[in-house]
């Protein structure tokens, strides 16, 4: 429970910094904040191009369909890498000034679920161009986003501490998360898949994820919801276990950095 009582007692530090990584993502960019939507769109235009013109891909509103995969998958990639470097960015910091260290990756992981809330309009604005009626079903849109949430929350205390004694991390997680990105179904149908490596999408959380997006914004049905509370659980689990590790770790912080 103290974790809980550092962060209210430092509600305002990590308001603050949620602010500032925010704004700061683009501080010097001309275009700003536009840069949520155009880094998305641009994405998609490659991939729309690609799959349903030269590698003859048939899916039905195909589009939609990669928005809803690859915007959320965007989310995770950016959060997670963003995460990895935070304990040395902030380095100098960390040394002279005592706060609760997990506002960092907490800061992050919630400034980039604030940009995926205002990419998500992407998704809706494609679906409506498609001439896909929202539906009802949008209302699981928060249950979904909080299973994401937490996903990359726990990952993000891993990774964060785990960063600070070895660095070699932050070049590794590129790769994996390009693995990672094939395992997904972002850019593919999960059906599409072989059945002898049909487990590879079973035990990957995206996956649901992912599929419960396309649910509610394209399939006009309601998700999985008894697999994603079950994942909610699940997440809640890892977060905890995910702030453990970061709490014995974040006692060396300070000597190494």
């Amino acid at each position: 429970m103290n974790v809980f009582k550092d962060l209210y007692q430092y509600r305002e530090l990590l308001k603050s910094n949620t602010k500032k990584e925010v704004r700061g993502k683009y501080k010097h960019s001309f275009l700003g904040v536009l840069w949520s939507f155009l880094n998305p769109l641009l994405q998609i235009m490659v991939y729309a191009i690609v799959f349903p013109l030269i590698l003859r891909n048939k899916q039905e509103h195909y589009v939609v369909f990669l928005c809803c995969g690859l915007i959320p998958w965007n989310f995770f990639s950016i959060a997670i890498n963003r995460a990895a470097g935070t304990m040395l960015e902030n380095g100098n910091i960390i040394k002279k000034v005592y706060f609760p260290r997990e506002i960092l990756p907490i800061s992050i992981v919630t400034s980039e679920a604030i940009n995926f809330i205002i990419s998500t309009i992407i998704i809706i604005a494609f679906v409506l161009f498609d001439g896909i009626a929202l539906t009802p079903y949008i209302l699981y849109y928060p249950l979904i986003l909080l299973v994401q949430y937490l996903l990359i929350l726990a990952i993000s205390f891993i990774i964060s501490a785990i960063t600070v004694y070895i660095r070699d991390i932050q070049h590794l997680i590129s790769v994996v998360l390009q693995l990672v990105f094939y395992a997904t179904p972002i850019v593919y149908a999960a059906n599409t898949i072989p059945e002898n490596f049909a487990w590879i999408l079973k035990y990957n959380p995206m996956t649901y994820i992912i599929n419960g997006y396309r649910d509610i914004f394209l399939n006009q049905t309601a998700p999985d919801v008894k697999m994603l509370i079950l994942l909610l659980a699940i997440m809640v689990v890892a977060c905890v276990v995910g702030y453990m590790i970061f709490h014995k770790l974040q006692k060396g912080f300070a000597e190494e950095l």
